[in-house]
C-alpha cells in the first residue's frame, strides 16, 4: 500500500510518525481550491426504497436544532479560573505540565489552548463534512440517500456554526488546519466515487469525532461546553448510522477487488492519521510552555500501556464498525495492532447494522 505523506515519515523506535515541517503546512493551507469531480446520478423513484434511510432521515427532521437560540450563550467556559475539563487524563498538555510541577494558572491556561486547537481541528472536519454531504446529494443513486445526506448538509452547517461561535465568542482563537488533516480531508474531498466518499467521512471521519465528542462530553465539567458537545454528538450518531447502513448495502455487493480496495483506503488514512500523535499541536505549543514533542514522543511510546491508552480512540467507534463491515480482516488487523490502533477484542464497543438500524426506531 502506498502510504500517504510519504516523504514526511521518520521513525521513533520502532514506529514510524508523520511529521510535516511548517513550510509545507503553510502551502497545504493556502491549498484552497481543491479539484473534485462529483458525478451526478438522477432517479425517478420518489418514494421510498431504503427503509431504514428513509426513517433516519425522519428522526433527523425531529432533531433539528437552533445554534444562536438553543444555547445559553450567556454560560461561562473556563472563567474565574474554573477547570472546564479534568486537569489530569483529559487533555495532554495539562497533563504534562503537572507532571513537570507547573502552577495551576499554567496549566490552566494550556488546557484552553489544547481545548482550543482540538475544536479548531473538528470545526475544520466539519466544514468537510458539510461539502462532502454536498457531494452525496448529487452522486448517491436513491432519494432515501439523497434526502438523507441534503439533511446532513443543514446539520454540518450548524455544527460549523456552533463550534466557530464557541471559540470566537468564549475561547477567544480559532487555530488553523493541522498539515496532516488538510491532507486528509482533501484525499476525502477527491475521493473518486460516492462509495469511498461515504467510507472516509461517515464511517471514518465521523466514527473519529464520535470517540472524540463522546470523551469530552463525559469530561466535561461545563454546562455550555457539555451542552454543545451532547448537540453535536447526537447530530453524529445519525451520521454514522448512515455510514453503516449505506457501506452495509455496499459491502454485499462488492467483489474481493473493491473490498481490498476500500479495506486499504480506510487503514491508509487512520494509519496516517494515528501517525501524526499530535505533533502538530505539540510543535505549535512547545515552545509556549516549554515542552519537547521529541521528548514527549519518546516518552509516551515507552509506557507499557502505550498501544491500549493510544487505541482508545479507534476502538470507540471506528475500527469496530470497520471490522463489522467485513473491512478489517487478518491482512491488515496486524497492521492496525502494530500501530497500536486495536487492543484486545477488534470488535470493541462501535456501532453495528443492528444497532444502526434500531436507531432510526427512536
Amino acid at each position: 500500500m502506498d502510504k500517504i505523506l510519504a516523504d514526511y515519515r521518520r521513525q521513533v523506535g520502532q514506529f514510524e510518525v508523520v511529521d510535516i515541517d511548517e513550510s509545507r503546512v503553510e502551502a497545504l493551507r493556502a491549498e484552497l481550491d481543491v479539484q473534485a469531480p462529483v458525478s451526478l446520478r438522477w432517479t425517478w423513484e420518489y418514494g421510498s426504497e431504503v427503509e431504514e434511510l428513509r426513517a433516519l432521515y425522519e428522526r433527523g427532521k425531529r432533531g433539528q436544532w437552533n445554534a444562536e437560540t438553543d444555547i445559553d450563550w450567556s454560560l461561562p467556559l473556563g472563567d474565574a479560573g474554573e477547570w472546564f475539563l479534568p486537569r489530569e487524563g483529559a487533555l495532554l498538555m495539562p497533563s504534562l505540565l503537572t507532571l513537570m510541577g507547573r502552577d495551576e494558572e499554567t496549566c490552566l491556561e494550556a488546557s484552553k489552548d489544547e481545548l482550543a486547537y482540538t475544536l479548531s481541528q473538528l470545526l475544520h472536519g466539519e466544514q468537510a463534512a458539510l461539502q462532502i454531504c454536498g457531494q452525496l446529494t448529487n452522486a448517491c443513486g436513491t432519494m432515501d440517500a439523497k434526502f438523507y445526506a441534503a439533511s446532513q448538509v443543514a446539520d454540518e452547517a450548524r455544527h460549523v456554526e456552533v463550534i466557530a461561535k464557541l471559540l470566537q465568542r468564549k475561547l477567544g482563537t480559532l487555530y488553523p488546519i493541522s498539515g496532516t488533516l488538510k491532507v486528509l480531508l482533501d484525499r476525502l474531498l477527491t475521493a473518486p466515487t460516492w462509495k469511498m466518499k461515504t467510507l472516509g467521512m461517515q464511517c471514518l471521519f465521523e466514527g473519529v469525532a464520535v470517540g472524540i465528542l463522546d470523551d469530552l462530553h463525559k469530561k466535561s465539567l461545563n454546562p455550555l461546553l457539555s451542552d454543545v458537545v451532547r448537540r453535536v454528538k447526537q447530530d453524529e450518531a445519525r451520521h454514522a448510522a448512515f455510514g453503516i447502513l449505506t457501506m452495509r448495502r455496499v459491502v454485499k455487493e462488492s467483489d474481493a477487488e473493491e473490498m481490498a480496495e476500500m479495506e486499504d483506503f480506510a487503514y491508509n488514512v487512520l494509519e496516517t492519521l494515528n501517525a501524526n500523535q499530535q505533533l502538530d499541536m505539540l510543535r505549535l505549543f512547545g515552545p509556549k510552555y516549554g515542552i519537547d514533542p521529541e521528548m514527549v514522543l519518546q516518552m509516551t511510546h515507552a509506557m507499557p500501556d502505550w498501544s491500549k491508552i493510544n487505541s482508545d480512540l479507534y476502538m470507540h467507534t471506528v475500527v469496530p464498525n470497520l471490522c463489522r463491515l467485513g473491512l478489517v480482516t487478518e491482512r491488515t488487523e496486524s497492521a492496525y495492532r502494530e500501530r497500536g490502533m486495536i487492543w484486545g477484542d477488534r470488535f470493541g464497543s462501535g456501532l453495528d447494522a443492528d444497532v444502526a438500524k434500531s436507531m432510526v426506531k427512536n
